[in-house]
């Protein structure tokens, strides 16, 4: 399981650099085409995706609303299939959004991400603040 838990840490660190560098081909490249997305916050799902096409869509959308952003491994356990990911998240808004912060304002949050893998292949991600 070790080897498993090495592909699956590199897969990981794949994954954050793509998103730190608004690379949407790398972060989707170890995606299934199946691939579930969730955002909870606050103990909700307030967005879910189905499919790789779906995902993308989403990932093009997200990246239009930061001018910088940056996620930092914070820890790394592993059950299984299953990594859970804590993050450190930093960000600077390129425009306003209806909460009321304006372009050019900082967010900064911890929370979680979980990956799940199948036959190499992230198949379930699931972002917790």
């Amino acid at each position: 399981m070790q080897a498993d838990y090495d592909k699956y840490t590199q897969i990981i660190a794949r994954y954050i650099e793509a998103y730190n560098r608004f690379d949407i081909s790398g972060m989707l490249a170890d995606m299934d085409n199946h691939v579930r997305f969730e955002n909870i916050s606050a103990g909700e799902i307030n967005l879910a995706t189905e499919g790789l096409e779906a995902l993308k869509k989403q990932a093009q959308l997200a990246a239009t609303l930061f001018s910088q952003r940056t996620q930092t491994v914070t820890g790394l356990t592993f059950k299984d299939d299953l990594a859970e990911v804590g993050i450190a998240y930093k960000g600077v808004l390129a425009t306003a959004l209806p909460n009321g912060l304006k372009a050019g304002d900082s967010i900064e949050m911890h929370g979680k991400s979980v990956f799940r893998f199948k036959d190499g292949k992230i198949v379930f991600l699931q972002d917790i603040s």
